[in-house]
């Protein structure tokens, strides 16, 4: 099975080498790509120092086209499972192997993993478990299935999922949404517990400027989704 970790990677200089050799130590049997965003810091000068495999975007294309050219390249490069790990430290690659095992065995077409299974780690802030829950909430109510990390990155894709987002995948603020779209789409999505980590440094995708924007935004992507199906 070929395994392949999708690392986005955006004003990440602080963290960048950390993720990548902790992958490396971590994730054996893990083949791994950085996809440079444009950075305007010096991501891009530390993957060339430290020869890691990285794919430089020219343009800013935000995290969703940064992940879908992430499930691009695993597509064209035939992987059977994609993951994604983002490069600001928060996603423990020692979970990854536990996640890959859960989709081959139980025959799932994406794992997700969730810090709320079992409550250990770091929880978000208050005001993001807030729109977690009414994301939880609202894909529940579309799909009649319950995620209880809808927001987590760290989701591993098989093969018909991975070809999926190749072709098809939201802008920003993507994880909500796309999995309202696999779902909707009869495919399964699990979820195992997993421990995530505050995040180390570089920018989130979401300030608090963008948060009401965020859930406006989301919340009308899966109502179309939800018609548009």
């Amino acid at each position: 099975m070929k395994k392949l970790i999708i690392i986005p990677a955006y004003n990440e200089e602080a963290n960048i080498v950390k993720t990548v050799e902790s992958i490396e130590r971590d994730a054996v049997g893990f083949d791994y790509i950085v996809i440079n965003d444009c950075s305007t810091d010096r991501t891009k000068e530390i993957c060339e120092e430290h020869g890691f495999h990285y794919v430089d975007l020219p343009i800013n294309l935000g995290i969703g086209g940064a992940v879908q050219t992430g499930y691009k390249y695993a597509w064209e490069n035939g992987y059977d499972m994609a993951v994604q790990v983002d490069g600001d430290g928060q996603h423990d690659p020692e979970f990854l192997e536990l996640m890959a095992e859960y989709l081959e065995t139980y025959q799932v077409d994406m794992v997700i993993g969730s810090r709320f299974i079992e409550k250990q780690g770091f929880q978000s802030s208050g005001m993001r478990r807030v729109g977690i829950r009414f994301f939880s909430g609202l894909i529940r109510l579309m799909t009649g299935k319950t995620i209880t990390d809808p927001t987590s990155g760290l989701r591993m894709a098989g093969r018909n999922v991975i070809e999926l987002f190749s072709k098809d995948y939201p802008r920003d603020y993507p994880e909500p949404e796309s999995v309202v779209a696999i779902l909707r789409k009869g495919l399964k999505v699990a979820e195992v517990p997993v421990i995530m980590r505050e995040r180390e440094g570089g920018v989130s995708s979401i300030s608090m400027k963008k948060s009401v924007y965020y859930m406006v935004k989301v919340t009308l992507a899966i109502l179309i989704e939800r018609i548009r199906r």
